[in-house]
């Protein structure tokens, strides 16, 4: 039929129904052709046993991925086929999430100074004159050297420019070193003397004075760091690259990063998708000016394939608890002229919630002390309101899954709010291994048993686990061992070196920690039974390890191996 009798013959709707009829064969003609490529690339694996995290199936022995990068199916194959005669040696676990973590900071930790476990001024001396052997350049004004895990608790005291200024070799360097927690910063003298011969007080931070200067704790940062020359993004890749592949290591195929600022997300935009890029990153948007609303650098960036997400916001109400930074209601027992320090007041920090929330962001909270948790609830509590008004506060935090960063210290009357909204908790179970040998001294033993480092107690509301990296090492499985033991992965003992965990009636279950690092996680980044799961439509993310983990000795876990790391259908890490 030519294109003008099929005008005359049914006028303008003939011609639409013969373009759509057209477009119809098209679209159905490549969905078919999708279909056999699909089926032809499609690629089966079988393990020993599977894992799924599904409710419908918990268990399988294969299944497929499509080329998408997605499961197409998850099945039992019976001993007899073809797919049970080529399983392949080792278990399959879902893959595993870090609910808080900092991607960029980890990757700088791994290119600098290792404090962790430094017992004397001597030791971190000798720890950065190894460094300065194969980094001859570091500790110029251009290039300070950095490090990252001393501890006044173990060196008995806080330190001051003067003690590394006892090294001569590093007496005129440029040295930035932080904290365990990251919320205090001890620099060189140099460094001091780039600064004002008087320096005020800051609000929100302490600038620590006795027994001399050299630490800058939480908002006090603010003014070294606006000095610190910082890394390009040549480095920065570097960074990312060395972070990722030991995320891998460990088993992590995804991470919720809290706090990431907007020239780092624009970097983590173009790098993701990349050959380099093996990691979904769940990413939290954090103003150059902390605890502000920044809408003109907030852009929303949600990747299909969930390589990366920008989609919600980290504020921060206090600082940490080995600091006394964390701010509480009632003085610490052990330094009872304070009570920690907020870095935002109440009302300004419900303001700024309030307006991400309009904006259509989640709000992530830092919130250590049993204080900032209060403002911390208030706030969302408030931004509920604002955005659903009419609706219950529990159904509007459904949907937007306003979360804790931490939650580690929580007022009684607090929890009960936390359990009524299901605002979500995002916990580090080696916090409370780490903290506990000086909580009970910071806080007392009441405020200890009935708020501090709560994890049973809170399963109704979802929490979410993590390890704070690189505050604490990244490995989940020492996360899950300390969720279910409350002992230290690194000593495998309890308080004072006991045999018993610590405040046990806090402890998960192994399934429950193991939902945490992955289930939670995915629930709390909007992917819920899309990542954290084996199931079909799910991203095609797994680890292999060696043996089931019901069978593994809890003890195991301290220095458990995985044996491969799959996103995407891709392998990304294998064990030599």
């Amino acid at each position: 039929m030519t294109w003008s009798r099929l005008t005359s013959f049914g006028g303008e709707n003939s011609i639409w129904l013969f373009t759509s009829a057209v477009l119809v064969g098209l679209a159905s003609f490549f969905d078919l052709r999708q279909g056999f490529v699909n089926l032809l690339y499609t690629e089966t694996h079988c393990y020993q046993s599977v894992r799924t995290h599904s409710d419908a199936e918990p268990y399988a022995n294969c299944f497929s991925v499509l080329p998408s990068g997605v499961f197409s199916r998850v099945f039992q194959a019976p001993p007899e086929s073809p797919y049970a005669r080529s399983t392949r040696p080792g278990f399959a676990i879902p893959g595993l999430w870090d609910g808080h973590g900092h991607l960029l900071q980890y990757g700088e930790f791994l290119n600098s100074v290792d404090l962790f476990g430094s017992e004397s001024f001597q030791d971190i001396n000798t720890r950065v004159n190894t460094y300065l052997d194969t980094h001859p350049d570091a500790g110029s004004k251009e290039e300070w050297v950095r490090g990252v895990g001393w501890d006044q608790m173990a060196l008995g005291r806080m330190p001051t420019a003067d003690d590394l200024a006892s090294d001569d070799r590093l007496r005129n360097l440029y040295i930035m070193l932080d904290r365990v927690d990251v919320h205090c910063i001890w620099v060189s003298q140099p460094i001091l003397d780039l600064l004002p011969e008087s320096i005020p007080d800051v609000p929100g931070g302490e600038i620590v004075r006795d027994p001399g200067m050299g630490v800058f704790c939480d908002n006090a940062m603010d003014m070294i760091m606006a000095l610190w020359p910082k890394p390009d993004s040549k480095k920065k890749q570097k960074f990312l690259k060395s972070a990722m592949s030991k995320l891998n290591e460990v088993g992590l195929v995804g991470m919720a990063d809290a706090g990431v600022m907007p020239g780092n997300a624009a970097l983590f935009k173009e790098l993701a998708g990349t050959e380099d890029w093996t990691l979904r990153v769940y990413a939290m948007l954090e103003c150059d000016d902390r605890n502000t609303f920044c809408p003109d650098s907030a852009e929303k960036h949600v990747r299909d394939d969930g390589l990366l997400s920008i989609a919600s916001v980290k504020l921060f109400a206090d600082g940490a608890l080995g600091s006394w930074g964390s701010a509480m209601i009632d003085p610490y027992s052990d330094r009872p002229d304070t009570s920690g320090s907020l870095l935002v007041n109440a009302t300004e920090l419900t303001r700024v919630t309030i307006a991400w929330a309009e904006a259509g962001f989640q709000v992530n909270i830092h919130a250590i002390g049993d204080l900032a948790n209060r403002n911390a609830v208030d706030a969302m509590t408030a931004a509920l309101e604002r955005v659903c008004p009419g609706e219950s506060l529990t159904s509007c935090q459904s949907r937007r899954r306003f979360r804790i960063e931490h939650s580690q210290i929580i007022h009684p009357d607090d929890q009960t709010r936390i359990h009524s909204i299901g605002i979500i908790p995002s916990i580090q179970p080696t916090h409370a291994t780490s903290d506990f040998a000086y909580a009970e001294k910071r806080l007392g033993p009441e405020r200890t048993r009935t708020e501090a480092y709560r994890m049973r107690s809170l399963l109704d509301v979802n929490p979410i686990l993590g390890s704070d990296f690189p505050v604490e090492p990244p490995d989940p499985f020492q996360g899950i061992y300390a969720a279910v033991t409350r002992k230290n992965p690194h000593t495998g003992r309890g308080t004072d070196g006991s045999p018993d965990g610590w405040h046990t009636e806090e402890a998960l279950t192994l399934d429950q920690a193991l939902r945490g690092f992955s289930v939670a996680p995915a629930h709390g980044a909007f992917l819920g039974g899309k990542a954290g799961v084996i199931q079909k439509g799910a991203f095609a993310d797994w680890v292999v390890i060696d043996e089931p983990l019901e069978e593994t000795d809890i003890e195991d876990f301290r220095n458990f191996k995985v044996r491969e790391t799959w996103i995407a259908g891709k392998r990304v890490y294998k064990r030599d």
